[in-house]
């Protein structure tokens, strides 16, 4: 595919660099020389200095040739009329980034596609949606939902107390079969492998499960996690994700928010109307203790410094807060952030990327989703009436090694298959995928 990226700062550069791994052919646009000379010396991309909104600059960049055109600028203004000019020079597919929630209201969408704006994606609403995910399911590190949440991939550690020490993944359940499952995952000592029903558990394994949805409730009691109710919640930061968050939050839970800047506290007073603001360093744990940290239920890190984020949370779960969650998007850091007792990152990056990288995945797919440290991905593909997965079942389709089958929803029913499950037409078929294995299910699934 041919695709041009406008925009190299953080979430352009993320994806030029996951892009360019696909061997696609990337050409990023943007107006700092600087930013384009760091983008050259760590990625084999084209780069294109100027302004996206240039006529002049689109066609050097040959955009009428374009699959698909990716506007994330830091200015919404700038990504709107881009992605428009763009589709009006020939561009396939179009994706802007916005900040304005307003405009992803279903009417708002459907009038950016008569004007040229395929696809909008807010990366703060993305990773405010999966704070929000987080806290409703508190024992669990990591929650993927897809189709509506029908089937869940869900992540957690093996930790010092755990009743799974020992077992095997097929024992899990004590042979109880009121609730289905499957290990798709299991990172431990930095490397990832698809475990087997046989695989033993043990203390520090980072395990991930696709679940029914519905049943999630009947499977915490087997994991030895509690279903732990958050009511009290400290937030620090004063970042536009940290405003977001507490104005998503304010009415549902009580809050804290401890911020540096007065200047800005001043702002976020006027929006939240809900919530107890806090002047101070957030990085000082007496500060955090004198306001009630040992009381909270869950502490949320969204400074726009990772190993603040990393640090505080730390503290928190030293203090004996039940869930902490820390904005993490120093790709160093996320990947070694489980490891050193860090409960939950998000990475708005990485989750920007995950809503924009279905569009150059080949086949019928639906949703994309990343696990944090974990090089692989999670992949939800619609069966296509003339797909050979439809002509065997799954033992003899001989998918690739590297892969598995989380989960399949037909009919709005969700199945964990069996080797002798046949995949139908119209079923959306949720695969967990490493790196080497994403060409072949492509063609498989196309």
């Amino acid at each position: 595919m041919k695709i041009i990226i406008a925009g190299g700062g953080s979430i352009g550069f993320h994806l030029a660099k996951l892009l360019s791994k696909e061997n696609q052919d990337i050409t990023v646009i943007d107006q700092e020389e600087q930013v384009l000379e760091q983008i050259t010396s760590k990625l084999d991309v084209l780069t294109l200095h100027g302004s996206a909104t240039s006529l002049n600059i689109l066609t050097a960049a040959n955009v009428s040739q374009a699959d698909l055109f990716i506007s994330v600028t830091t200015s919404e203004e700038t990504n709107l009329l881009t992605t428009i000019l763009a589709k009006q020079k020939g561009a396939k597919k179009t994706v802007a980034r916005v900040e304005n929630t307003e405009f992803l209201k279903p009417k708002t969408k459907e009038y950016f596609k008569q004007i040229g704006i395929d696809e909008v994606i807010a990366p703060k609403k993305l990773a405010t949606n999966e704070i929000k995910r987080l806290l409703k399911r508190a024992s669990l590190t990591d929650i993927f939902d897809f189709e509506n949440g029908k089937i869940s991939v869900v992540g957690f550690t093996i930790d010092t107390n755990s009743r799974l020490i020992g077992k095997k993944i097929s024992d899990i359940n004590n042979g109880d079969s009121s609730f289905d499952y499957r290990g798709v995952a299991l990172l431990r000592n930095h490397t990832t492998t698809i475990p087997k029903g046989g695989t033993v558990l043990q203390k520090g394994d980072h395990i991930y499960l696709s679940i029914i949805s519905k049943q999630i409730d009947q499977v915490m009691p087997f994991l030895g996690k509690q279903s732990k109710v958050i009511k009290k919640i400290m937030i620090v930061g004063e970042t536009p994700l940290a405003l977001e968050t507490a104005k998503q939050l304010q009415n549902d839970y009580t809050i804290k928010l401890v911020m540096n800047n007065e200047d800005k506290a001043k702002q976020f007073i006027k929006v939240l109307d809900n919530c107890m603001i806090i002047i101070g360093d957030p990085g000082n744990r007496e500060l955090l203790e004198q306001e009630g940290l040992n009381f909270m239920d869950a502490f949320i890190a969204l400074t726009e410094n990772s190993e603040i984020n990393i640090l505080t949370n730390l503290i928190a779960e030293d203090a004996g807060v039940y869930k902490s969650i820390a904005l993490v998007n120093n790709e160093v850091y996320t990947h070694i952030s489980q490891n050193i007792g860090v409960d939950t990152i998000i990475n708005t990056k990485l989750i920007a990327a995950n809503n924009i990288f279905r569009f150059v995945r080949k086949g019928n797919v639906e949703a994309i989703a990343t696990l944090h440290g974990v090089d692989a991905e999670i992949i939800e593909f619609e069966v296509d009436d003339k797909s050979i997965v439809t002509q065997d079942t799954l033992t003899n389709l001989k998918l690739p090694i590297s892969s598995i089958i989380a989960g399949v929803i037909r009919n709005n029913k969700s199945i964990i298959p069996d080797g002798d499950f046949t995949l139908q037409a119209k079923d959306k078929v949720i695969i967990f995928a490493m790196p080497e294995s994403i060409a072949k299910l492509e063609s498989m699934f196309g």
